[in-house]
């Protein structure tokens, strides 16, 4: 498995603010440490929502990309 392999994806594509950052400390806190989580999102809020989650949480976020049709990807390792 690569470094940055997530061992779950999470989508939260058509879901609004507060879900997708419910639903990204739920799916992080079922995953090892060191393990890394994929999300999916629309909300335009994500971005910064996710950001502040991982910098007051510790988790690290490896990568954020903002595909062609719009939707942010998120890689974000759990804290060890």
């Amino acid at each position: 498995m690569s470094s940055n392999e997530p061992v779950e994806t999470l989508d939260c594509i058509g879901l609004y603010c507060p879900q997708p950052l419910f639903q990204t400390k739920e799916a992080i806190d079922s995953i090892e440490a060191g393990d890394i989580l994929e999300l999916l999102a629309d909300d335009p809020a994500a971005e910064e929502d996710i950001k502040r989650f991982c910098k007051r949480t510790g988790h690290i976020l490896l990568s954020f990309e903002r595909l062609e049709d719009g939707t942010q990807r998120f890689l974000i390792k759990r804290r060890e």
